[in-house]
């Protein structure tokens, strides 16, 4: 074995040295690659760099002998079947040549874990044009009970792009929802820090008192769309910071739970007549496109929420055709 130096391709702009390293060396560990950037092993255009440094088309990494002797198997990968590969594609809503948007039915989680083994991120080699393509990676995530937008990177490089953006809050986002009662004043902003009760599966987030050691900062925009006396609102939300499940708890701390919320809201979320599924869509996301300019993009309406427009007499927009601008 002997010392390398492999350069940064166009389709790793942005990515951190870590997780180039996890893309070309699976086997090696955190500790392992940061040892090896402490010692100066690992090194960038002939510089010392960190596990974060980001890297740049053209760049030089060095790359010492590292041992393939604890390498795992390879994991084996059940192929999907035609019905998987129909269902995720018929989500897919608009798709070019770097990235995939998909308007996720609620009710489907985005990724696995304990007792979830149908999920979006299981589905995703259904998106490939050919087996030798790039497995599409998800760029962000939205609640399992949340319809709506999704969107999905078809290169690692994209997804490092596009990752950076959703960091950089240099993407707009748009979710409508139903609530109980009417908000006063009609538009406005939810400044309230959560913190994190439980963990796992369990965990909920609930609004904290400023100051407190484990609270983080959130901050939602509202505006109320149309009403139905003050019974019910439709809601456009958009959220300035990304906390887990923070819309539904602002819309909670505001005195307006969403419809059929099952985390949040309590009884009052719960309203005999309608759909008991929660009532929150992400409507649209504008985002930089990785080729240039911005990407802008909507989904239609979840069935249940469909119904429950028809039934209170709300009257949504058909979904813009997605576009580049």
């Amino acid at each position: 074995m002997s010392v390398v130096s492999l350069t940064v391709s166009d389709d790793e702009a942005d990515i951190r040295l870590d997780r180039w390293f996890r893309r070309h060396y699976p086997h090696l560990t955190q500790g392992a690659l940061q040892k090896l950037c402490r010692t100066g092993q690992v090194r960038v255009d002939g510089k010392r760099a960190t596990a974060a440094t980001r890297l740049v088309p053209g760049q030089a990494v060095r790359v010492p002998p590292i041992p393939n002797a604890n390498r795992p198997p390879p994991l084996a990968v059940k192929p999907l079947d035609e019905r998987q590969v129909r269902e995720i594609n018929k989500m897919v809503i608009y798709r070019d040549e770097h990235v995939i948007v998909l308007n996720k039915p609620a009710g489907i989680a985005v990724q696995g874990g304990p007792g979830i083994t149908h999920h979006i991120d299981a589905l995703l080699d259904g998106l490939r044009d050919s087996p030798d393509d790039p497995r599409p990676r998800l760029v962000h995530r939205i609640d399992r009970d949340t319809s709506g937008l999704l969107l999905v990177a078809r290169t690692p490089g994209v997804a490092a792009k596009l990752a950076a953006a959703f960091r950089g809050r240099d993407v707009h986002k748009v979710y409508w929802a139903v609530v109980v009662g009417r908000p006063s004043p009609a538009t406005g902003i939810i400044d309230q820090p959560l913190t994190k009760l439980g963990a796992g599966a369990g965990a909920i987030s609930v609004v904290a008192e400023r100051g407190d050691a484990d609270a983080v900062h959130a901050l939602s925009e509202y505006e109320v769309l149309d009403a139905a006396a003050r019974k019910m609102s439709w809601l456009a939300l958009s959220p300035l910071t990304g906390r887990t499940h923070q819309l539904r708890v602002h819309c909670e701390a505001l005195g307006n739970p969403i419809l059929g919320d099952p985390k949040y809201g309590g009884d009052i979320a719960h309203v005999a007549g309608f759909a008991d599924r929660l009532h929150l869509h992400a409507r649209r996301l504008e985002l930089p496109h990785p080729a240039g300019g911005r990407l802008v993009v909507e989904a239609e309406l979840s069935p249940h929420m469909r119904e429950t427009f028809r039934q209170i007499g709300f009257v949504a927009p058909a979904a813009a055709p997605c576009r580049r601008i």
